[in-house]
């Protein structure tokens, strides 16, 4: 199965040149829902708004912190929801099945962070291994990679094949089962899911009463979905497309991508100014922790073989099938689910907007993330 679009270069030139920024340029002032808490996740958002780059653009920018019970795709489709909203490819897909007008208008990350983490010495070295195990898995569509991956490669189901624990957003869990995961203990999983910027280092962070020594990498097994063909896209930007069709939105949607743009410009190639823009923004972690996470967001973004939001059509292949393939999604999404238009014009002018001389640099495990 394919999902084939055709967007005619020319076509996108012909009309949204018009919506470049000018010196003209109404002002406006929108709002944009984080996917989740303050931090580095999002730095570029707030080097935007540090270096004046929403301004330049006539744009006051509200940004909405996430996290808890905030579910970012409900509220993005709210008839008054904020004007933007970064939310998962997967979880969108699925609100769109139940009408949501939500549409992508750019895709930020290019690789997935979702990983599933486990001991070493578990004798779990395989996705097929977690039958009868317990699972951790975060709530409110942030499982869906998880439950996805032990289905399609190992068929196993959650409730039936293994026991879904609703893990909470830490490494507790996992490390409570550091001896073994009792099977009348709730409070731990035999696998638990991480984000390679945020909990796979809170792991790495944590000293190991063994040892006295900080965890090492080669004390776990990880499970990197981009490796095991199963990942799905994340951190996308959407807008309603009721919002866009009103007159002037599709400028103000153009003008706020490129603002963004610069700023995720700026981060990757300042990251420690970005690094103090999220403690400034209230990230509850510390310096060394968000320089963790600063690095691995930036390799989630770059290279950008053809500009910073530009969506892979492979990759969203990938989401889609393997959504479909997990039940997820009941079928194919419309042609409209995404737009590249918006991109393709913010991108028009932008310097080194692809990154492609970038190289990850080595960001060093600090203990506690301070």
């Amino acid at each position: 199965m394919r999902v084939i679009r055709v967007v005619t270069p020319l076509a996108v030139g012909a009309t949204m040149l018009l919506a470049a920024c000018s010196p003209a340029a109404e002002p406006a002032s929108v709002r944009l829902q984080l996917q989740w808490t303050d931090q580095a996740q999002f730095a570029g958002y707030y080097a935007a708004e540090e270096q004046g780059y929403y301004e330049d653009e006539g744009l006051t920018v509200d940004i909405l912190t996430g996290g808890g019970d905030i579910v970012p795709q409900q509220v993005g489709s709210a008839a008054d929801g904020p004007e933007f909203t970064i939310a998962w490819v997967p979880k969108v897909l699925q609100a769109r099945e139940a009408d949501s007008d939500l549409v992508q208008i750019a895709q930020m990350f290019q690789k997935a962070p979702t990983l599933s983490v486990t001991w070493a010495d578990s004798g779990i070295n395989a996705i097929s291994d977690w039958a009868g195990k317990k699972i951790g898995a975060w709530p409110f569509g942030n499982e869906l990679e998880v439950l996805a991956s032990a289905k399609i490669l190992a068929n196993l189901t959650d409730g039936v094949d293994f026991t879904r624990v609703e893990q909470d957003f830490d490494m507790n869990e996992l490390i409570a089962a550091q001896d073994g995961c009792a099977e009348a203990d709730t409070d731990c999983v035999d696998v638990a899911e991480a984000m390679v910027y945020n909990e796979w280092a809170q792991l790495l962070e944590t000293t190991d009463p063994n040892t006295g020594e900080l965890y090492q990498p080669d004390q776990f097994t990880v499970f990197n979905f981009n490796d095991l063909g199963t990942a799905m896209l994340q951190d996308s930007l959407w807008a309603r497309a009721s919002w866009l069709a009103e007159d002037g939105n599709e400028d103000v949607a153009t003008r706020f991508l490129r603002a963004s743009f610069k700023g995720w410009i700026y981060c990757r190639d300042n990251p420690a100014d970005c690094v103090q823009y999220s403690i400034d923004h209230g990230s509850i972690w510390g310096a060394g922790h968000l320089a963790w996470m600063m690095n691995e967001v930036n390799n989630l973004i770059w290279p950008a073989a053809d500009g910073i939001g530009v969506l892979d059509q492979d990759a969203w292949t990938q989401t889609v099938e393997t959504a479909i393939a997990a039940g997820i999604l009941t079928a194919e999404p419309s042609a409209d689910a995404y737009r590249l238009d918006l991109t393709l014009a913010a991108l028009e002018g932008l310097d080194n907007a692809t990154g492609t001389d970038w190289e990850k640099p080595v960001v060093e495990i600090t203990a506690g993330g301070e």
